[in-house]
């Protein structure tokens, strides 16, 4: 039998292990989730595009970035901080004040859970969200990889095209006097 009283209760919430802390961390999901996947909440994931519920961020829609397990809070992008030193820190929100509105189905696990009790029909759409997903994936990480390798031929023409001691610097200043 669980325990109804306040403390215990916080304390197996604070003390309780990671794989249960994960179910914990569950937002809502948007009314047309709610009846395509026929459930209420979820837990929230990497990837995943939440609206904020609550908080001075109120009504901001982004991906999340990070979800933290041991503080039992959601990074998102786009939410940050300014300390006093100027630096940009992620404000962590806490998921129950979160509301999902588009599943991140790259996780053949997660996807696997969310097909528990639907029809054979949602879960063909599940499958093909998740293709859809995936191939944005691999385009990112294509265009990502492209944009650096062209930094790295940028940097190797800068450095190549820059003289590498003092000396070629100082000829290359009286050339330019002398033209």
């Amino acid at each position: 039998m669980v325990s109804k009283h306040p403390r215990k209760q916080r304390r197996f919430l604070y003390n309780a292990p990671l794989h249960t802390r994960r179910k914990f961390l569950s937002a809502h999901l948007a009314e047309e989730l709610l009846v395509k996947y026929d459930r209420r909440s979820f837990p929230v994931a990497k990837g995943d595009t939440v609206k904020i519920m609550r908080g001075e961020f109120k009504g901001h829609v982004d991906k999340v970035a990070a979800v933290d397990l041991k503080k039992g809070r959601v990074e998102i992008e786009g939410i940050t901080l300014t300390k006093a030193d100027g630096k940009k820190v992620p404000k962590l929100i806490h998921p129950s004040d979160l509301m999902i509105t588009k599943l991140n189905l790259t996780d053949p696990v997660r996807r696997a859970r969310l097909e528990r009790g639907v029809s054979e029909e949602v879960k063909k759409e599940i499958e093909k969200e998740a293709e859809e997903q995936i191939r944005e994936m691999e385009e990112q990480k294509l265009e990502e990889e492209q944009k650096k390798k062209e930094e790295e031929a940028e940097k190797e023409v800068e450095e190549t095209e820059e003289p590498q001691t003092e000396e070629d610097k100082e000829k290359q200043e009286k050339e330019e006097k002398n033209e």
